[in-house]
């Protein structure tokens, strides 16, 4: 092949080929170009040559074959280093040969030793069942000739053959070669029958549940038995579907609905795939969808809901041979300070009142007094003050007679007005003491004339209601007290159930420091008895002990019996019903679902439903001030009665905010919660603990100590008035007439004034009036008379003046003088 491959030689025009060349360009343009050629030699391959066995076959000096710039010993170091490579890659390769080629005898081997094994275990277990095979033979053999020797006697023969056919050794079985075909056949099937998994585990496998799952339960693998055995026996493998009826909440987990219906998680999760609902078994479904999937597994639906725990307390309708006649239960209600708690402590012959903080009931009291004629009769004492409402509201609410005490020598007020709608309101009968009527200005005819306003018609004016005069102090009129009792009760004919579940309701609430919760409890039907479960409100537990109103420990307490009951988990609400139950898992239940209701009724009530609802209660309280406090009480209804008064104070522009309220000693953590929210702690009737008294300290937390509610009332009214904006009043000191105006250079227009009435003052604010109407309010710049300044002029005189910013003034024109004064606020 030649060098140019057949193709014509690219070159430049001519035979020789010059160094110059000329180009022609328009216009008869000329230019001389020096032009160098080189030419480039392509070496071609002769046929044959490639196929030499080495690479050494190419010479090393051969130019063609070698890159430019590499000399003839780095050539051959190359090639060596190649060759070199190559026979590495080669052994490496061999070692991975042989290296497989054991691993595949190594498993071939183990396999072998396996199926040897399990050959060598199923030809035992055919040896054995061969052998006792024969032996059943044999012996079934022997009886069948047992049988005919003694039926056939003179067929000896016939059974001395059958003894020899029978004595004769049984043919080992199949040939070996067989059994191995056998085995080899049923292999896989003996394995699948085992349960053991063969092959790789893919992923479909284990989604489906198959094999390569989790290892079969104990109560999986007794099924699987008991299946086995009663298909062995011919009976039938498929068990009878049970219907259970299933209980079905509100909502429910999918993993408790499968338990309940007893049936697998898998098959349900997978039902309700079916269904749409991509679920696992540890969500909740609503009671329709979960109806659904029990319809479809067959089985029974019985809808309950959160509220059925309670139905263990259920109301109980007592026979009428099993009541037995009761105490009564009288409350003593009034106006603060008409003497109550002193009448009551004449009655049971003690001293109360000595014992409250300033002479007023603070607590509602309950006390059981033995009348002279034996009969038992059971008081409560309630608050009269205005703050101590919903107290005075439940003791009306327990109550078969009020007894309205009202003074003699104040005759009807507020208290007494509100305790008058309690009794309505609780439809119980009253009877009217009317107190205090040794006082010299007692008029108790009057009491009985203002009665009349609020329907209260007493027999002395020929009503229905009873009304006894009585004196505290001296015991006047005691006897007639406890007879006008004793003959309302008597008619109202009082009964109870002793043996039952005991039901009561709490009187009162609190958290003893050396004995934990303490709740008042008025046992209303049954006996309540020390070791009782029992639930109240949202707290439960069980009687630890119980205190009568003496301070005696009691191990029983019947109707009308007012007990302290100590074991509670925590303080209830004043006001709670107290249930006796079973167990303590029932108490446990209904507490916790009655404390889940209050829980979710208080978010429902303290969330906005709409964000327009947000921000219009944001902008509302945008321009109210709040004065933060704290409250902590030694009872419940202490604590109740004071977040109510504070409620009650502030208007328009301040208000009183209780961020807690609770029972018992002042904590740390209330400190921790009052330095948050820069707020002080109100103790009524309690102290604060040591490390609590530290933290106050360290932290600037001001801790207030009451034992009245007066006082308390007051001083957090008195810091809410301080947060009042004070009040800006307008003082009118003058008015003066503008005579003439003058321009006056570097001043603007100056007004000649003759003040006509009180003083014009430099410092006041000034009104200009035009026809009686205000067309400008500002201050002065200047006041003059004469041509000094002065600070103020008297009436009668003239001056000058000129107002600040202002120069639209005209003769006259009237000038209103005016100071204005602020005034501190207060709370009504």
């Amino acid at each position: 092949m030649s060098d140019n491959d057949g193709k014509k030689t690219l070159g430049l025009r001519g035979g020789s080929r010059p160094g110059n060349v000329k180009q022609s360009f328009s216009h008869g343009r000329t230019k001389n170009v020096v032009v160098e050629t080189k030419r480039k030699r392509v070496v071609v391959p002769k046929p044959g040559a490639g196929k030499s066995g080495s690479p050494m076959s190419t010479p090393a000096g051969d130019p063609s074959r070698r890159p430019a710039g590499i000399t003839d010993a780095e050539m051959e170091r190359r090639l060596k280093a190649l060759q070199a490579a190559k026979a590495r890659e080669a052994e490496e390769a061999a070692a991975r040969e042989a290296e497989e080629r054991e691993r595949a005898e190594e498993r071939e081997r183990r396999r072998a030793e396996a199926e040897a094994k399990e050959r060598e275990e199923r030809e035992r277990e055919e040896a054995l069942k061969a052998k006792a095979a024969e032996e059943e033979r044999q012996r079934q053999a022997a009886e069948e000739a047992a049988k005919r020797a003694a039926a056939a006697p003179a067929a000896e023969p016939a059974a001395d053959a059958a003894s020899r056919s029978a004595s004769k050794p049984a043919s080992p079985g199949p040939r070996k070669t067989d059994r191995e075909r056998e085995q080899r056949n049923t292999r896989g099937k003996g394995r699948d029958d085992d349960g053991r998994r063969s092959g790789k585990l893919t992923l479909n496998q284990a989604l489906r549940g198959g094999e390569g799952g989790r290892q079969r339960s104990m109560a999986a693998m007794k099924r699987k038995q008991e299946r086995a055995r009663q298909k062995a026996m011919g009976g039938s493998v498929e068990r009878e579907k049970v219907v259970r009826d299933v209980q079905l909440p509100e909502a429910i987990v999918v993993s408790e609905l499968a338990n309940r219906m007893a049936e697998r998680v898998g098959e349900v999760v997978k039902a309700l795939m079916n269904m749409g609902m991509m679920v696992t078994q540890n969500q909740t479904i609503d009671a329709d969808t979960a109806e659904l999937i029990i319809e479809e597994f067959g089985h029974k639906v019985v809808r309950v809901s959160d509220a059925d725990v309670e139905d263990v307390i259920a109301a109980v309708d007592d026979d009428e041979s099993e009541l037995e006649p009761r105490p009564p239960v009288i409350t003593v209600m009034g106006h603060v300070d008409h003497g109550k708690t002193s009448l009551l402590d004449a009655i049971r012959n003690a001293k109360v009142v000595s014992g409250e903080a300033g002479g007023i009931t603070q607590h509602i009291g309950a006390y059981q007094v033995k009348a002279e004629d034996g009969q038992l009769l059971t008081f409560l004492d309630t608050p009269g003050h205005a703050a101590f409402t919903s107290m005075r509201s439940r003791g009306a609410q327990v109550t078969d007679i009020v007894v309205l005490v009202v003074a003699a020598d104040d005759a009807v007020m507020p208290q007494t007005i509100e305790a008058i709608n309690h009794a309505k309101a609780a439809e119980v009968p009253m009877i009217v003491a009317i107190n205090k009527i040794d006082r010299p200005d007692a008029n108790p005819d009057k009491v009985r004339t203002d009665l009349l306003q609020h329907e209260v018609v007493v027999e002395k004016m020929s009503g229905d209601v009873q009304d006894v005069e009585v004196s505290a102090i001296n015991g006047t009129g005691l006897d007639q007290l406890l007879e006008a009792i004793s003959l309302q009760a008597e008619i109202l004919e009082l009964k109870a159930n002793p043996n039952r579940a005991a039901q009561g309701a709490v009187i009162e609430a609190k958290l003893d420091v050396g004995r934990g919760p303490v709740a008042t409890v008025l046992v209303q039907n049954g006996t309540l008895r020390q070791g009782d479960i029992f639930v109240v409100g949202e707290q439960w537990g069980k009687v630890r002990a119980m205190e009568n109103d003496k301070g005696k420990r009691v191990k029983v307490a019947g109707p009308s019996v007012p007990v302290e009951v100590l074991g509670l988990n925590g303080t209830p609400e004043a006001g709670d019903v107290l249930n006796v139950v079973d167990t303590e898992a029932q108490a446990r239940e209904i507490a916790d679902y009655r404390a889940n209701l209050a829980k979710e009724k208080r978010a429902a009530a303290g969330a906005a439903t709409t964000l327009e609802q947000l921000m219009a209660n944001a902008k509302a309280d945008e321009n109210v001030s709040e004065l933060p406090i704290l409250v902590k009480a030694d009872v419940q209804g202490s604590a109740e009665a004071i977040v109510q008064a504070m409620e009650k104070i502030g208007n328009d522009e301040v208000r009183v905010r209780v961020l807690h309220s609770g029972v018992g000693a002042i904590t740390e953590t209330d400190v921790g919660l009052a330095e948050a929210s820069n707020a002080p702690i109100m103790g009524f009737n309690v102290r604060a603990n040591a490390s609590a008294r530290n933290t106050a300290n360290q932290k600037g937390v001001e801790i207030r100590y009451y034992s009245v509610i007066y006082d308390l009332v007051d001083d957090v009214k008195a810091a809410a008035s301080g947060l009042l904006s004070a009040e800006i009043r307008e003082k009118f000191i003058g008015y003066a007439e503008i005579k003439e105006v003058f321009k006056v250079t570097g001043v603007g227009k100056v007004a000649g004034c003759l003040v006509t009435e009180g003083v014009a003052r430099r410092s006041a604010g000034v009104r200009l009036l035009r026809d009686n109407v205000v067309i400008h309010e500002g201050t002065l710049k200047t006041l003059k008379r004469f041509k000094d300044e002065v600070a103020e002029v008297q009436s009668g005189q003239e001056c000058g003046m000129a107002f600040e910013n202002y120069d639209d003034i005209r003769p006259a024109d009237v000038i209103e003088i005016f100071e204005r004064e602020e005034v501190t606020r207060s709370l009504d």
